[in-house]
């Protein structure tokens, strides 16, 4: 409850890009999807909070908020599944062939609360584009091309190391998404 509480104020005035869709329903989703394949405890609470160093850490104090409230384990977690810190991000192709990398190698945790993460995303991008069309990407910082690299470059990281099939389940809906979305938009 408390992981719960801290990730509705950090996230209070965040709506989903481009939507007025709360931005606590993306984290309540992969929380989920985390706990559905298997996530115990702290995975559910870094699902949580996969987003608050990339997406809030505008003073700097977030990380050692999280380690303090929640653990080490919790806070290397978060850690492991941001892919910048702050508002001030490297560029968007390099941030995401940098955590491409950093993923293939990642510890199972990690890569389950990412592919759950990625999945949910994936799966609001898919119904987005059956609403709005070519529209849709706009609201994003890169281009309808990278978008689909980065989202088939992330099954083929996540199947890299399966870990004895422990979220492959989670993989295959990803890739699924991705497939029909790669379809789609032609």
């Amino acid at each position: 409850m408390a992981a719960f509480e801290y990730a509705c104020r950090l996230h209070a005035d965040q709506a989903r890009k481009g939507t007025t869709i709360p931005y606590i329903s993306h984290l309540m989703a992969v929380a989920a999807l985390v706990i559905e394949h298997g996530g115990g405890e702290d995975e559910a609470i870094g699902a949580l909070l996969h987003d608050a160093i990339e997406d809030q850490n505008y003073d700097g104090s977030v990380p050692a908020e999280i380690g303090a409230r929640f653990g080490p384990k919790v806070l290397a977690l978060v850690e492991a599944c941001s892919d910048a810190v702050g508002p001030d991000k490297p560029p968007w192709r390099t941030r995401k062939e940098t955590y491409l990398a950093h993923l293939r190698g990642a510890p199972p945790n990690v890569r389950l609360i990412s592919a759950a993460d990625k999945l949910h995303n994936a799966r609001a991008i898919l119904g987005d584009y059956r609403r709005l069309g070519d529209d849709l990407w706009e609201r994003f910082n890169a281009s309808r091309e990278d978008q689909l690299w980065y989202y088939r470059g992330l099954v083929t990281a996540l199947r890299h190391a399966d870990y004895g099939g422990q979220f492959r389940a989670l993989v295959d809906q990803l890739d699924e998404v991705v497939t029909a979305l790669e379809h789609e938009v032609g």
